[in-house]
């Protein structure tokens, strides 16, 4: 059986928090119904086909690259070493990783990079479902140590009503200091880390 490992990632257009990755090989006979692009998604459906894709799967992997690893990479790079982690940390090791989206992470396994794969490829779309919903629960955990933020509304990303808590609260340790918004305030000294 050829082992196709399917990857994605989370959090690269938030202002706040990690970026997330995750790595899926999903059991061909072991059907999973209902899988879509994260995005595509609710929070419930995700919340439900996450345990499902963990019970199924025969080997699955997240992790993270830090706000201060994308602050001293860049986004693209960080998201690309998230991804390179969650396949390194698969406990059984796959013959082709497939990724969502035009860049492939640099491993020693044969990659292809896939556009939209996440709509279209069922194991990418197990992938972006762990990824998103890991990095959910992340951001509920920063709502509760910032609750001024709204995290656990907008899960980091710029919305009005999260800028302007930033414009009111200042910047805080799990803003990325590289993203604009949160690099202008900044600069005009409106940190209360």
């Amino acid at each position: 059986m050829t082992l196709v490992c399917g990857v994605d990632e989370a959090g690269r257009g938030p202002l706040a928090g990690p970026v997330y990755a995750a790595a899926v090989i999903l059991d061909p006979v072991l059907a999973i119904e209902g899988l879509a692009d994260s995005k595509k998604l609710t929070p419930r459906q995700r919340r439900t086909l996450a345990p499902e894709i963990r019970s199924r799967a025969v080997a699955w992997s997240v992790a993270s690259a830090s706000v201060e690893e994308i602050d001293a990479l860049n986004i693209l790079q960080a998201s690309l070493l998230a991804m390179r982690r969650a396949v390194e940390g698969l406990a059984v090791t796959p013959h082709e990783v497939l990724v969502d989206g035009p860049h492939r992470p640099r491993l020693s396994l044969p990659v292809r990079a896939i556009v939209r794969g996440d709509a279209t490829v069922a194991v990418i779309a197990a992938a972006s479902i762990l990824a998103k919903v890991t990095r959910d629960e992340e951001m509920l955990a920063l709502h509760r140590r910032h609750p001024q933020y709204g995290f656990d509304r907008h899960k980091g990303y710029p919305t009005r009503a999260h800028l302007a808590a930033l414009r009111e609260h200042g910047v805080c340790a799990a803003h990325r200091r590289s993203f604009a918004p949160v690099r202008v305030l900044l600069a005009l000294g409106v940190c209360r880390t």
